[in-house]
């Protein structure tokens, strides 16, 4: 079944070893022509990260297109499953005792979005002058900052910052959170992991991508985060949606 979309989907994608890692763990998917998007970020301090996240990845980008959004999800998660146990046979194999790492995965078709995602790699939506965060992490300090055990300004700095609840390969059920949303004419997404989320803040993310096209956020966002130290993988992907069948009315600036 062909992909179909209301919109004129543009993107950009962008990811950095940092300035302190040897490795880049992360990997990105950027499919505008599929409505397809993912970031993946290899478990730190475990073994070849960077083995789990391109093998999400590269399983994510041979989902073809399909014309419903419920079968669209329904493919990437089966997909990920499928990534899960492969990651855990690897690891069996290697001796180790995992191999993983975070995925977050955006869908496209018609007028809605799906996405579905594990780990604390995440999905910011920009929409008129404000910006929303649609996933939540799977981590430590989300817990305790849900059981109001810690405020907002505490988990910035905590010592569990970097430990996640849910991964991709880190156990032999893999949970998967979903969700959807309607999209709106000039909705932008930007699907990062936390080497960037950690260092940019959300009102730096906002100016950013309010203003700049999807290659020039994606550069920007970057950047910024290595200017923070670069201390972990950086990844960036940038989305806009454009409403090719709706009405638009431009003032004329010459009269």
């Amino acid at each position: 079944m062909k992909w179909t979309s209301q919109f004129r989907w543009t993107s950009a994608a962008r990811t950095d070893v940092g300035l302190v890692r040897e490795v880049n763990e992360d990997a990105c998917l950027d499919r505008p022509e599929r409505g397809l998007w993912a970031v993946a970020d290899g478990m730190g301090g475990h073994a070849v990260g960077d083995v789990a996240s391109r093998l999400v990845v590269n399983t994510l980008g041979g989902i073809e297109p399909r014309g419903d959004l419920g079968h669209f999800v329904a493919d990437a998660r089966i997909r990920l499953l499928e990534a899960n146990h492969l990651l855990r046979v690897e690891a069996a194999s290697r001796q180790v005792q995992r191999i993983g790492c975070t995925v977050v995965v955006l869908m496209a078709c018609e007028r809605q979005c799906g996405f579905l995602w594990a780990g604390d790699s995440r999905i910011y939506r920009c929409r008129q002058g404000r910006l929303q965060l649609l996933t939540r992490d799977h981590s430590q300090v989300e817990q305790m900052k849900s059981m109001g055990q810690i405020t907002e300004e505490e988990a910035l700095h905590h010592p569990a910052l970097h430990l996640i609840t849910r991964a991709v390969g880190a156990t032999d059920r893999l949970d998967l959170d979903e969700d959807m949303v309607e999209v709106a004419d000039g909705d932008i997404f930007l699907l990062c992991s936390d080497g960037l989320s950690n260092e940019v803040s959300a009102r730096e993310m906002l100016d950013t991508l309010a203003r700049l096209d999807c290659r020039e956020a994606t550069e920007t966002l970057v950047d910024l985060a290595l200017e923070r130290g670069g201390r972990d993988n950086i990844s960036a992907v940038v989305v806009r949606a454009e409403d090719t069948a709706g009405d638009k009315t431009l003032l004329n600036p010459a009269l």
